[in-house]
């Protein structure tokens, strides 16, 4: 058994109605009475790690877009990038902590020289690969032969759709950006994915990612499903197996346009007021660690963005010797956006 290599975070005590405090927050123990006092006190509860299953990989900031609801505050223009030498540790971590699964992130992770044989790699070791696929990536010039490349190696992709109507879409992301993701989406189905057998299996899974417009909860998930299904299938001959809601994250480049518009106050309010303790057993960092491109461990791909490390643990490689289940899990108060309304994760609604 792997030694628990982690220390203990420095307990924060915040006050009723301080929001300088939220910021801050990071507590120790867990206690299922602040579920329902973290409205009182604006304080998001403790959590601790179960058992490690994904390692969620963000290869770089590079991206052929630049949506302004990212997180990342991806872009053409960026340049951070792993090194080869930390990609080379993810297979050795994959096999040492046995995790089941690889969520590949960015910008857009496919642009990162070493993303196909780390996919190959991690697919030998029978590791399920996911792919945070932008759809418009598909159609870059040096990109042709992707979608072909994801349905050889049975690659999960989550291809990011905010809306079904263009020129929603066409807003957030750019002009053409639309057209350019149904394209996309044509192409994977035309190799297999979306599709289910006569036993309801799909071999090639094609789930689409849906975030709001704009400073509000995700709607019922299984509904807007419905809606985009519907829609999609009837105009333009697209399938896919799930639909899986995100709220946004007041952080980043989405927190700066909230800023500017002067509603990051009442968005803010908005994910405390509707925060369900229901869903704190489910959040994703309980299972998941993040790793940025620089090799260092955080506890989801939100306190990447914002510098806020994980307990003990610092780099990749201390993951070759150290299990992290059971170490305290840094919060503040953006984490209120994986609990509020139906929840939020990157497998979608936690309700």
């Amino acid at each position: 058994m792997a030694p628990t290599c982690f220390m203990e975070l420095p307990e924060f005590h915040c006050e009723v109605g301080s929001t300088e405090s939220m910021s801050r927050v990071l507590q120790t123990h867990p206690d299922p009475s602040l579920g329902q006092a973290a409205i009182a006190t604006d304080c998001f509860p403790a959590l601790r790690r179960g058992r490690l299953t994904t390692l969620q990989v963000n290869l770089g900031y590079r991206c052929n877009q630049a949506c302004r609801h990212c997180h990342v505050g991806a872009g053409p223009q960026r340049t951070e990038m792993m090194d080869p030498e930390t990609l080379a540790l993810i297979p050795r971590v994959l096999a040492a902590r046995q995790i089941g699964q690889l969520d590949l992130t960015g910008g857009a992770p496919e642009l990162h020289p070493g993303f196909r044989p780390l996919v190959q790699g991690a697919r030998e070791l029978g590791v399920r690969v996911i792919d945070r696929c932008n759809l418009t990536i598909l159609l870059e010039p040096d990109q042709q032969d992707l979608a072909a490349f994801l349905a050889h190696q049975s690659v999960v992709v989550m291809a990011s759709l905010p809306c079904y109507l263009e020129a929603n879409v066409d807003r957030q992301r750019g002009a053409g950006a639309f057209a350019a993701s149904i394209e996309g989406l044509r192409q994977l189905n035309r190799l297999g994915y979306g599709s289910i057998d006569s036993n309801g299996d799909s071999n090639l899974e094609l789930n689409l990612v849906y975030n709001p417009q704009g400073p509000s909860l995700p709607p019922p998930q299984q509904a807007l499903e419905e809606d985009f299904r519907r829609h999609l299938g009837e105009r333009y001959g697209v399938v896919f197996n799930r639909l899986l809601t995100l709220a946004n994250m007041p952080i980043e480049r989405f927190a700066a346009s909230l800023k500017l518009s002067g509603e990051l106050d009442s968005y803010s309010a908005l994910l405390r007021e509707n925060h369900n303790p229901a869903h704190l057993d489910q959040v994703m960092c309980r299972q998941l660690i993040s790793v940025d491109w620089r090799g260092r461990l955080f506890d989801c791909d939100f306190n990447q963005m914002l510098g806020q490390r994980s307990a003990g643990l610092v780099e990749l490689a201390d993951l070759l010797e150290c299990d992290p289940e059971g170490a305290p899990i840094a919060v503040a108060d953006h984490c209120f956006g994986c609990t509020a309304g139906d929840g939020s994760s990157c497998g979608g609604a936690l309700a």
